[in-house]
């Protein structure tokens, strides 16, 4: 399976609120291959999808992620498009995985796509596929995510990150059922179950130019809005057994949890959700022995980018290249207003470097924007 994941930033505020009657409406759809569910990072694991407080590697057993499974259990057996809402972290792609392994196509394949993360300029071809000498570089034909999941379902993240013209082929994909390649002429039948995310906003989204508001309802004709971790406390400790019985799976361990982490499990707030619970429990098991004492990263108050009154990013003498590089990128990315496509196209880098660079400084978006913010304010 090809997966290009990277998270974002805003939760909706407005959450959207589906009837029955959404589900019943039918809706134009969309397909491609499976996954294998996966559990802590690099650990493959068949999900239990019959159990009550787990579904497709989803675990909860407070009353909001029961009214998700119960959501996601109805919305799998129909083939209506479906737009899963949440922070980042918050499981989004497991939940499109999880209608997909409910659904009649479980048997077709699964392809998760990060729209953000494709350059612009070749998001078309790869949705789409091209013909061979439709461009320089073309030397074959090139098929698509839509045909090489046709049957299945097709998940694209941050659909909001897709430039304005894509949303424009894919409203008419999404209407007619038919596409054309880039540099061809033949329309193409398709048969996929599109299910997208977004960790922002979709009508704040659509005020703001950045989704087509004729797409938006297109694409939510069931929308999900996925509880923040702080939202359901319960379940935070039955995610840290859970996260642990796989790792002790993994590493054939019998590790067990001090009195002290189940203590900080309850008291930290996880401002990363469940991504951050994961990989610190991950991190505190490689760190511990038998009795596994937490490991919460926090690595204190972020300086943000020096910007002066000129607009002109300051760096201290006897910074490192790579200090200066860092500066250079939070500082466009703050002056881009948090538009990570803009800011590469200001850098003369691409979506994905931009992606790579904020991973490899161990920023979610929510950190990203709180160090900004500390840097104004100082």
């Amino acid at each position: 399976m090809e997966v290009l994941r990277c998270s974002d930033d805003v939760f909706a505020h407005e959450p959207f609120t589906a009837s029955a009657s959404a589900i019943e409406a039918g809706a134009v759809i969309a397909t491609f291959p499976r996954p294998a569910t996966r559990g802590v990072r690099g650990l493959v694991r068949k999900a239990d999808v019959s159990a009550g407080n787990e579904l497709s590697g989803m675990v909860g057993d407070s009353p909001v992620m029961q009214s998700v499974f119960h959501q996601i259990r109805l919305v799998a057996r129909a083939d209506v498009t479906v737009m899963v809402i949440g922070e980042s972290g918050t499981g989004k792609e497991l939940a499109a995985n999880a209608i997909h392994d409910l659904s009649a196509r479980r048997r077709e394949p699964f392809l998760a796509v990060n729209c953000g993360a494709i350059p612009a300029n070749l998001a078309e071809a790869e949705l789409f596929g091209y013909e061979k000498g439709s461009f320089t570089g073309a030397q074959r034909q090139h098929i698509g995510h839509f045909e090489r999941v046709t049957g299945g379902t097709l998940f694209l993240d941050e659909v909001t990150e897709m430039p304005p013209e894509l949303q424009v082929k894919l409203l008419r994909v999404l209407e007619t059922g038919r596409f054309v390649r880039v540099g061809g002429t033949e329309e193409i039948d398709v048969d996929v179950r599109l299910i997208t995310a977004t960790n922002r906003d979709p009508y704040q989204a659509v005020r703001e130019g950045r989704l087509r508001e004729d797409l938006l309802y297109r694409l939510a004709v069931f929308p999900l809005n996925l509880p923040a971790l702080r939202e359901r406390t319960d379940d935070i400790i039955r995610l840290g057994e859970y996260f642990l019985d796989l790792l002790n799976a993994k590493y054939s361990a019998a590790k067990r949890y001090s009195p002290a982490a189940l203590a900080q499990l309850r008291a930290h707030h996880w401002p990363g959700n469940v991504r951050e619970l994961r990989n610190c429990i991950e991190r505190s098991f490689i760190m511990s022995d038998d009795e596994v004492a937490l490991e919460i990263n926090r690595p204190g108050p972020v300086s943000g980018p020096r910007v002066g009154s000129d607009g002109c990013v300051r760096v201290p003498l006897g910074s490192t290249v790579a200090d200066a590089e860092r500066e250079m990128i939070l500082a466009t990315i703050d002056h881009c207003g948090g538009n990570k496509r803009k800011a590469a196209d200001v850098l003369g880098i691409s979506v994905k470097t931009v992606y790579n660079k904020l991973a490899e400084y161990g920023m979610t978006d929510g950190s990203l924007h709180g160090s900004l913010r500390l840097a104004a304010a100082n």
